[in-house]
């Protein structure tokens, strides 16, 4: 007997230590508060009133339910476990409380509808979403809950759901499906919505590549979006919805027949643009059209200044993304872009048509130079630069002044800094804190690049030896190269002695570039110095 005592005190000790142990690596400080606690309430069809409720929580170490019936003790549930009930006809409030191991509780109370008599005004919502999926809700009176089949395998158990809930199915393959959701009570009626639903193996749009300086977006997650005031109209013919594929924002119009997308707070400039791009997915138009209204310099619709055109896109291809990119010059109508205002799509079938929609934006497909300017070979000596990298440049004040006509960004041509100037119509560049004295020199000379200028002009101003502009001793001279080459470098080499006003060089301040078109040129500029 003595011997059993022992061993018997042997395992107590050893489980008390273990237990001690246990509990010592236990941060109860760490533990939160019980999450989405819910409970999926079923009841069986046979009149008796039997519901089952199983609840659902995160960080939940015990459950107590509380019937809503009048039932004075709540009954405690294990994680994963449930609990039947008998209730007569009603509707109940059913408290569910979560527990944690530290005893924090989280509780909700759900809706309970206890009916013999079938369900009514059963409303089913059905939202075919990208990639394969599908979300399903449902709302009803007298219900307790719902059950969905998703028309894919003919013996597939139902999902049940309440009325709060969305169940969200993913389909293996694209395809025409019937969907059938039925309310269920008390009784043994049952009321049931069936719906044909085309399911699309949709993924998100193709990512633009273009440079976001030639870029005016209106939507698209590569570049930054310009204000938009609406994208859907009181006055549009469809149902916008924002989703996201993959991550990526989407607009997807359903039921389309038109809709209107305006910018009138904030009319678009897109006088330096040369093409409007938009990707459009769809499994079933058959038509596209695309219009653009140009407000007019009053910005107000109807005030006598309004152009638009309408672009058809006849037997677009389905089931995949279509990207458009239409040359502004194709919008015959709209002559004047400086004040667009509102963008339209149409779809057919009218009224039948689901679209998805992205990367609308305008762009400037200006090619870009793909080398650097040519390297100068004068000898530093020999040389007062403004901009190269061959040599050590002289202070200039600015490259942009503020009345100048023209976008500035300082860029890297096969990692040779480089000027851009975009939307140029003149540049103002200064250096009128230190003057230039190009008294010794005998050329001037830019390396220019573009691919749609037609004339270049450049002009050269002394501010005469008080270096104050308008001082009375300004001399200033401006060449005209007419029809340079396109889509190279262009070097020019002026001889200083064809900047025939130009009378005194030694107090230079201030070079002028100017080029047409006017507001609408794209010049790269490289290798600005002076040279004997």
């Amino acid at each position: 007997m003595n011997s059993i005592k022992r061993i018997i005190t042997v395992l107590v000790v050893i489980l008390f230590f273990g237990c001690s142990t246990e509990n010592d690596n236990l941060n109860l400080e760490s533990v939160d508060k019980p999450t989405n606690i819910d409970a999926l309430m079923t009841i069986e069809q046979d009149n008796s009133g039997k519901v089952t409720i199983l609840p659902s929580g995160e960080g939940v170490t015990q459950y107590e339910i509380y019937f809503g019936d009048g039932t004075l003790n709540p009954v405690a549930i294990q994680p994963g476990g449930k609990v039947e009930h008998v209730y007569t006809e009603g509707v109940y409030e059913v408290k569910i409380i979560g527990t944690t191991i530290d005893g924090q509780r989280t509780e909700v109370i759900k809706e309970l509808t206890v009916s013999f008599l079938s369900p009514t005004n059963l409303n089913v919502i059905i939202t075919p979403q990208a990639s394969l999926m599908v979300d399903v809700s449902a709302t009803a009176d007298l219900e307790t809950y719902f059950q969905v089949y998703f028309g894919e395998d003919p013996n597939q158990i139902p999902v049940d759901f309440m009325e709060s809930e969305t169940v969200t199915h993913t389909y293996a393959l694209a395809g025409t499906y019937q969907i059938r959701v039925v309310a269920l009570s008390g009784g043994v009626a049952t009321t049931e919505y069936t719906e044909n639903i085309i399911i699309t193996n949709l993924t998100e749009a193709p990512t633009p590549t273009f440079p976001s300086g030639n870029v005016i977006s209106m939507f698209c997650d590569a570049y930054t979006d310009v204000n938009v005031d609406t994208w859907q109209t009181s006055w549009s013919q469809a149902t916008l919805d924002n989703i996201s594929i993959n991550g990526n924002a989407t607009k997807r119009y359903s039921a389309l027949n038109f809709v209107g997308i305006e910018t009138t707070s904030s009319p678009i400039d897109a006088t330096a643009m040369t093409y409007f791009h938009t990707d459009v997915w769809s499994s079933n138009f058959t038509e596209f059209k695309i219009k653009l209204v140009d407000f007019g310099a009053n910005g107000a619709f109807g005030g006598g200044d309004d152009v638009e055109h309408e672009i058809t896109v006849t037997a677009p291809t389905q089931e995949q993304w279509v990207s458009l990119d239409i040359p502004l010059s194709d919008f015959t109508n709209l002559n004047t872009r400086g004040h667009i205002a509102q963008l339209i799509y149409v779809a057919a079938p009218s009224g039948a048509t689901t679209v998805y929609l992205d990367n609308v934006f305008f762009y400037n497909q200006t090619p870009t130079p793909l080398v650097a300017a040519p390297t100068p070979t004068f000898p530093s000596g020999n040389v007062v630069s403004m901009f190269s990298d061959a040599y050590t440049d002289v202070n200039v004040d600015t490259w942009q002044t503020s009345w100048s006509q023209g976008t500035l960004e300082d860029v890297l041509v096969s990692g040779n800094a480089t000027k851009k100037y975009s939307a140029l119509n003149f540049v103002g560049i200064e250096a009128t804190s230190n003057t230039i004295d190009a008294t010794a020199m005998t050329h001037f000379h830019t390396d220019i690049w573009s691919a749609n200028f037609t004339e270049f002009k450049v002009k050269l101003v002394d501010f005469g030896d008080n270096g104050t502009f308008g001082g009375g001793d300004d001399v200033e001279h401006e060449i005209i190269v007419t029809a340079p080459a396109q889509e190279q470098w262009v070097s020019l080499d002026i001889p200083l002695s064809d900047f025939t006003n130009l009378t005194t060089k030694g107090h230079i301040a201030q070079l002028i570039y100017v080029a047409a078109p006017s507001g609408a040129t794209t010049v790269y500029v490289d290798n600005v110095y002076f040279h004997n």
